[in-house]
């Protein structure tokens, strides 16, 4: 079954990543691709929220995981292993907001890629982010 952005209050122009049953059972997450810059988004449900009606913060690290990885494989079916990844919570995020992601590359290695994120609620930050991630040989076929 499709999942579709429109579902979730996610503008038309995201699309559903496929293949990851994790990511679908959290948020599901969506993305577009910003000429080489990833753009994200999540819509925050009851499900993702802790006793506070906030964002649980493994839901928003789990959400920057995923825009780290967009970064780092570009937004291709290229598997990728997450290295390190840390995180700076600056302001929680509710029930019901539309969570958006922004991710840069920093350097690109033979195999390694150094990424950094901003997702954001309402126009305010609500985490920063910065992993090393591991791009995984294709296997051949």
């Amino acid at each position: 079954m499709a999942i579709i952005p429109e579902d979730f209050n996610v503008p038309s122009q995201y699309q559903h990543w496929v293949g990851d049953k994790a990511e679908d059972h959290i948020g599901p997450f969506f993305f577009y691709m910003d000429g080489d810059q990833p753009r994200t988004a999540f819509r925050v449900r009851e499900q993702n929220c802790n006793a506070h009606n906030t964002v649980h913060g493994g839901v928003l690290m789990a959400f920057a995981d995923y825009t780290l990885c967009m970064g780092a494989n570009g937004g291709e079916n290229e598997s990728v292993l997450t290295v390190s990844l840390n995180s700076e919570f600056t302001a929680p995020g509710q029930n019901g907001d539309l969570i958006l992601g922004h991710c840069e590359v920093i350097r690109r290695g033979r195999s390694i890629v150094f990424v950094r994120c901003q997702l954001t609620a309402n126009g305010e930050t609500v985490l920063m982010a910065s992993a090393v991630v591991k791009m995984l040989r294709k296997n051949p076929s």
